[in-house]
């Protein structure tokens, strides 16, 4: 079988959060999540079939507070107050959660694996090694900026394996 794995592109990605935030947003090309980052981040582990990882997303906490508030349809105060004490509130963590989830359609392709989310680790629980080189990698990756209409922007980083 060949390599039917692809990257989604801008468009997708900006589809998919417009679509369920149900609120215009802005995606352009971003810089990578750096080390420091990923400490504060939410990551997502995707899996193929044989559960070997097949990607794996980064979301900066200004992304997943700004998004899980937009998800939640709560003011975009519980976001801000996220970020100021810099944790991600459980509320929003279960959006960001959902968000993740359905961010997996971005991967499965036909005549490919099926690509399921395996684990999100919130900003500050440890991160498994094999996920944070896969995220840190360079390759097959795409790094954006997300602005989410009246709620705020950050990072989001998508790495699949080599």
């Amino acid at each position: 079988m060949s390599d039917v794995s692809v990257l989604p592109g801008t468009l997708a990605v900006r589809n998919l959060f417009e679509d369920l935030l149900g609120r215009e947003v802005t995606v352009s090309p971003g810089d990578p999540l750096s080390a420091d980052e990923v400490n504060t981040s939410t990551i997502a582990i995707f899996t193929d079939n044989a559960q070997q990882i097949y990607g794996v997303l980064g979301m900066d906490l200004n992304l997943s507070a700004n998004a899980g508030a937009a998800l939640g349809l709560l003011p975009a105060g519980a976001a801000e107050d996220s970020i100021d004490e810099k944790k991600l509130f459980p509320n929003l963590a279960e959006n960001v959660f959902e968000l993740c989830n359905v961010l997996t359609s971005l991967l499965n392709r036909e005549g490919g694996p099926h690509i399921k989310m395996y684990q999100v680790i919130y900003p500050g629980d440890p991160l498994p090694a094999d996920a944070r080189a896969h995220l840190m990698a360079l390759g097959r990756r795409v790094d954006l900026m997300v602005e989410v209409n009246r709620y705020g922007k950050g990072k989001f980083s998508l790495s699949l394996a080599p």
